[in-house]
Parts: structure tokens; sequence; C-alpha cells
């Protein structure tokens, strides 16, 4: 049975409208900054360092609701459950910045360092001072030995908020950002799932779990977690839960703590304070000293069942930024002065006009029938239309591949970037110059699509043709010297290597055929190039995931094949098609 949800029939633009409703809601507080799904405290205390937050939307109040006096400056909003680009990102920074740096905050997700990374550059090249905090409170994710490998989940807010009070209290760049880092440092959390969510877009939830099945220490995505069990009462949950947290973080008698027990979307405040009652028996008979308490929903997952309980150990330090006044809609402690200028309070901009579904199918044109031999500059641009198309009518068959071990936007945010980069080349001017299409293309997809998916596939067409002298047509060689660089660079970005389950799986042998093939016609370069993608993606099922949310599935992950991988090998297949003439109507 499909999820019930509140949308509009086009759901593709669901966090521009969120974000815009939220942002007109509260306009007295925040400026949106631009067209971008980003906005700013308006009454930021000034010359200080800025704090930049921002991740996947879908998690409210995360992230939007912990931007104001005392907290963030300033919020960068991604699509649901996957970063945002790496130009918005920097706009955002931008924005805010006061001479004194801006410092980052977001959760440890390949998506999100990839383009907060992306967009430090951006902003290094303005002169920009940068710098970022990524949490990793999630001790379920990952052993202690792999700190680095640990998702960011609520512990956030804590984070967040002293970093806020450090950078409010005026202390230079090099002492917020060391005080955020011990936050960071000295934060557990753990959570339990009782039900699953589902994408807006999506017709099936992200994940299944049986009605009287929990599962220990799962992600806000799906991800799976250390135990998927029997359903127990309220006490044996959090007994499980607090053990784990106790031994992770060796507390000990008269520990001072900080401690949040966190709805994770659908879970009533009934259960939730009945959680922190059975919290409260370990905390006394272990005597340890609670210095703060909050027991709400901070950071969810759409309509996702269940709780995460995180713990800070506190300093004297860390107590003075938590008791620190701060306020936003969502979050406030203490007494704060609220006057707000009324300069601009009416002046709310509109959201973006450009809605992806207005995008109408390109007609596709050849240089000449049959076989190609080459592409022109004209071919580069009709087969990456021909390529972007394809991509867009496989949406529910990436999602599908993607639920399996993922959170099923993949489809989504690949057919969102195709989108785009159509939009970018039919607007386009003829240009005579083969390389500028890749370019283009890639560009879109790269500050449009957020998530890994948009620095990875932007990066696919981007960066082999980036630098590229002009030319009129490319031949094999050049296409396979593309790619070769294209690959090399996805690879120094991410990290990847074959076999750890990712789309360098399917395109290190398309590549590698390319290379093998070059010396001959541009079909039978790619006719090899394709099947070398179609054996790389089947591989994918062999391998246990080394990155993206499917890591932490480990072998559970074994026979089912990766999304990016598939992805791969449906854009070789696109290119041969095109080349044959052989293009699917």
């Amino acid at each position: 049975m499909s999820v019930k949800k509140i949308l509009n029939e086009d759901s593709s633009n669901v966090v521009e409208e969120m974000l815009n409703g939220y942002l007109l809601a509260y306009r007295r507080y925040y400026k949106k900054i631009g067209e971008y799904n980003a906005f700013k405290y308006r009454a930021a205390r000034k010359d200080k360092v800025a704090i930049v937050i921002g991740g996947g939307s879908g998690h409210e109040p995360l992230f939007p609701g912990f931007c104001g006096s005392g907290l963030a400056d300033a919020v960068a909003c991604g699509n649901v459950c996957a970063s945002p680009n790496p130009e918005l990102i920097a706009e955002t920074a931008k924005a805010v910045d006061q001479g004194k740096g801006v410092i980052f905050m977001y959760g440890n997700y390949a998506g999100d360092n990839l383009n907060f990374d992306m967009a430090e550059e951006l902003c290094r090249a303005e002169g920009i001072r940068t710098a970022h905090v990524r949490i990793w409170d999630d001790c379920a994710s990952a052993p202690k030995e792999r700190i680095t490998d640990r998702r960011g989940i609520a512990g956030d807010v804590y984070v967040f908020k002293v970093a806020g009070a450090a950078a409010d209290a005026g202390l230079p760049f090099e002492e917020v950002l060391r005080i955020a880092e011990k936050a960071r440092d000295n934060i557990s959390s753990i959570g339990v799932c009782i039900s699953p969510c589902t994408l807006p877009g999506n017709e099936k939830p992200t994940f299944e779990l049986g009605d009287d099945e929990l599962e220990f220490g799962m992600g806000l995505h799906g991800e799976a977690g250390v135990e998927r069990t029997k359903m127990m009462p309220a006490h044996k949950i959090v007994d499980r839960m607090y053990d784990e947290l106790k031994k992770e973080m060796d507390l000990r008698k008269d520990d001072e703590i900080a401690v949040l027990v966190n709805g994770l979307g659908s879970t009533p405040l009934l259960e939730l304070n009945l959680v922190y009652h059975e919290l409260a028996r370990h905390f006394a008979k272990d005597g340890l000293i609670v210095h703060d308490s909050e027991v709400k929903i901070w950071c969810t997952s759409m309509e996702m069942g269940g709780f995460s309980i995180s713990i800070m150990r506190l300093d004297d330090e860390l107590k003075r930024c938590i008791d620190a006044p701060c306020y936003s809609p969502f979050y406030a402690k203490g007494a704060v002065s609220a006057e707000l200028s009324s300069d601009d309070a009416d002046d709310i901009d509109e959201e973006p006009e450009f809605d992806e579904s207005d995008v109408a199918k390109a007609e596709i044109k050849r240089s000449r029938d049959g076989v190609l031999t080459e592409l022109s500059a004209e071919d580069a641009r009709n087969m990456l239309l021909y390529i972007a198309d394809k991509i867009i009518e496989a949406k529910p068959y990436l999602t599908e591949v993607d639920s399996a071990i993922g959170d099923g936007d993949h489809g989504i945010g690949m057919a969102g970037g195709m989108q785009k980069a159509k939009k970018k080349l039919v607007k386009m001017e003829q240009v005579d110059n083969a390389y500028k299409h890749f370019e283009e293309a890639g560009q879109a997809m790269l500050m449009s699509m957020g998530g890994a998916s948009g620095v990875i596939f932007g990066s696919l067409y981007l960066a082999g043709a980036r630098g590229a002298d002009p030319a009129a047509v490319i031949t094999a060689k050049d296409l396979a010297a593309m790619e070769r660089k294209s690959l090399e660079t996805i690879q120094e970005r991410g990290k990847a290597q074959v076999g750890d389950k990712t789309m360098v799986d399917a395109l290190t042998p398309a590549v590698e055929a390319m290379e093998a093939n070059a010396d001959k016609d541009l079909l039978t370069m790619l006719k090899a190039a394709e099947e070398g993608a179609r054996q790389g993606m089947e591989n994918t099922k062999n391998y246990v995931a080394k990155f993206g949310r499917a890591k932490s599935l480990m072998e559970r992950a074994i026979g089912h094949q990766d999304a990016g991988a598939t992805s791969v090998y449906l854009i070789f297949q696109g290119m041969r098609e095109f080349v044959e003439g052989t293009m699917k109507a």
C-alpha cells in the first residue's frame, strides 16, 4: 500500500515549495538568498565568524530550524535526502561572510563531503577563509577505529548550538573551530527504527521492516543498523541503547552530560518522554549529572518511526556554550534580544520560476544517416540530449535499483540533473566546439543535482572536457582520452576503486575498453565500452560497498547491483545507440 503524503501533483518542486512556505511564515527572522534554496538570519551579530549549516531536506527541523541568534547564520538546503550543490553552498557562504571567515557544519555523508569541499574551493578562490566540521556522532554506523566513517544524526544539534554560541561571543576563527570540533568529539548517538519512510515522488518506502520488527542503529535514510530484532518493551529498547552509549563513551560516575532524545518523524511525544523516563533511571543508577536535557523532534526522516538518543560529555567551556542564550522558531534558550531590522521585512524573494517538468522532450538530430565515424559539435549536443532523455525514462528503474541498498533517491537525482543539463543544452547558442557541450552539460549537473551523484556524474562530462583544446569534431581517440581524464578526476575526488561497489566499477572497464579500441572506428569502440560498463555493473553484485549509504549493509549488499554503475552503463549504451543510429523512440 502506498504512503499518503500531502503534496502537489508535481513533487519535484517539494523542497522549493516547502522552503518558501517556511520563509513566508518566519519572514521576520529570515531572508532568502537569491534564487537558491538557502536563507540567512536577518539579525545576525556583526563582525563575527559566520556559521553555515546544511544538508539534504526531509529531516526538518534539521537544518532550517537551527538558524538564528546564537545558532547558525545561514542554511543551505539540498533536495530530499541529498546534499546541496557547491554553487548553492558557496553563495550561501558569501551572503553571510563578514571578513572573519566561514565555518561549514554538516553530517558526515559522501555527498555532503564532496559538495561542501567543492564549495570551499569556490569560496577560497574569492578570498574567503573557510573550514569545516563534519559531524559523525552515530556510533552504530562504524567502529571507533573508523570514527570518520560514522554518520551524522541528531548530535548535529549540539554542535550547531556550541559553535553558534562561540561565534556570537566574538571568538576568533581558530577558537570557534576548536570548540565546535571539541563538541563534535564529545557526542555519541544511537537510534532505533520501527517503521520506514517514503521519499516524495517514490511509491515505495526506502526499506521494509516487519510490523513486529525493529532495528537498532539504523540510519536516517534507511541504512542498515547493527541488529534487527522483534519489538520489545520501551525499557528493554532503552536499556540496549544506553548500554551501547555508556560503553562507547566510557561514562563514569559524576560525569556531567547533556542529553537529547529525538523523534524520527512519526513517534509521538508521549513515547519520547517515556524514553527519557527510562534513561533517567540509568543516569541516577550510574551517578551521572545531567546538566541539560531536551526531548523533542529535532532530526527526522519524513514519517519514519523511532527515536535516537544523543549524549554529550561536558566540561566548563562546553557548558557555557550550551547555556548561552539562543533563539530560532524551533529552538530557544535563555533570554535573547529579538529586535530585528524591518528595513527589508517584505522583500522575500520569489521562488525560482524554473520547473523541471517544463522542459519539453528534445528533438534529436544526427549529422548523417547510418553509423557516425566522429562526433561534430551538434552531434555531441544531440547525443547528450538523447542520453538525458534515456536516463529520465529510466528513473523508476534506477529508483528501484537504489532502493534495494540505498535510500531510493538515485533515480530522482539523475533524472533531475539530466533535465537541468537538457535545459542548458537546448538554450545554448550553436558553437563549433564539441567539448563545450560536454562541459556545459556537466556543469549543469554538478551545480544542480546535489548529493554525491552531482559531483561524480557532473565530473563524468565536465572533467574530461574542461581545458581541452576547442575541436569541431571528436574522434574515437578524443572521446577515450576525455573519459580517462574524467575517470581520474572522479577517483581523485571520491577515492573509490574497482571493487568498492560504486559507479567506478562500471566506468573503469568502460574507459579501459575505449583505450584498447581507440584505434578502431567509433562504433566498435563504444560497443566495447558499453560491454565493459555492463560487465562492471554486473560485477557490483559481488561486492561489499565501501562508500555511500550501502556501506553499512556490509555483506547484506551482496547480490544487489550499484545504482551509480547502472547509470554509467545506460550512459554508454546511449552513446552507442546514438552513434549507431539505433536510438529508441
